[in-house]
């Protein structure tokens, strides 16, 4: 990659005297968005969203936790009386999403670093798929339990008795004489934590770069014109990464 390849895809460098100047404006974006990136790391050990069934045979309730990739807790209990009503199992649920969450949470997280060696708006889009992932497991999550509520067996036991229905995704919910409470857990502020400081990092990173790429691209336009003029005017790639900012 060319010099000039590299400014136009990482922005320009901060120059030495900036830094040492004003070190703060140039570091706080580098330590939030680092920080986002290690809290969504760190969510893929947490539980994501809570499930507590209550019913006359259990008074001190079932108890699952989701995670990004598996479902732990009183799965089996819970779903012996799921199947009463005709619900599939917990296990089954979103297989595809399980089997990719961490390395798709990963592979974000990395991109998120990635954007903190970025100076210009391609950090933004770095950031991007982090900044909506809370709303993306959100719509996730209610898809499937839109699709195993709506969706019950005809054929089971107490069929006659429940009919279809939407779990909540938060608060309380009743089903039959089962009650349920759903809340979400850790893993999932930790998400949105790194959604905000990502809102917080981006706006000080557009504070620290953009003045410094305004003046790139004008030493940009300024020889693009010259070469324009002749080939008198005309300069290497080289002249011009070393006019950059501050350089």
């Amino acid at each position: 990659m060319s010099e000039l390849e590299r400014l136009i895809l990482l922005g320009p460098r901060v120059p030495r005297e900036l830094l040492r100047r004003y070190r703060m404006r140039y570091l706080a974006p580098t330590l939030l968005l680092g920080l986002a990136a290690l809290l969504l790391f760190v969510s893929v050990f947490l539980p994501y969203w809570d499930l507590t069934l209550r019913a006359p045979q259990y008074p001190k309730g079932l108890k699952a936790q989701i995670y990004i990739n598996r479902v732990v807790g009183d799965v089996d209990e819970i779903d012996i009386l799921n199947h009463y009503i005709g619900m599939r199992s917990l296990k089954a649920a979103a297989l595809l999403e399980r089997s990719l969450s961490v390395l798709l949470i990963v592979g974000v997280a990395l991109l998120v670093f990635a954007a903190t060696v970025v100076h210009n708006p391609w950090a933004a889009l770095l950031a991007l798929p982090a900044l909506v992932y809370p709303l993306l497991f959100l719509g996730d999550l209610y898809f499937w339990l839109r699709n195993y509520g709506m969706n019950l067996d005809p054929k089971a036991p107490l069929s006659g008795a429940i009919k279809p229905f939407i779990p909540p995704l938060f608060g309380e919910g009743k089903i039959g004489q089962f009650s349920t409470t759903a809340a979400l857990d850790t893993g999932f502020y930790l998400a949105v934590a790194a959604s905000v400081l990502i809102l917080v990092g981006l706006y000080f990173h557009r504070r620290a770069y953009k003045p410094l790429l305004e003046e790139w691209e004008h030493l940009l336009r300024e020889h693009l014109l010259r070469m324009e003029e002749g080939p008198t005017w005309a300069v290497e790639e080289e002249t011009l990464c070393e006019e950059q900012p501050g350089r």
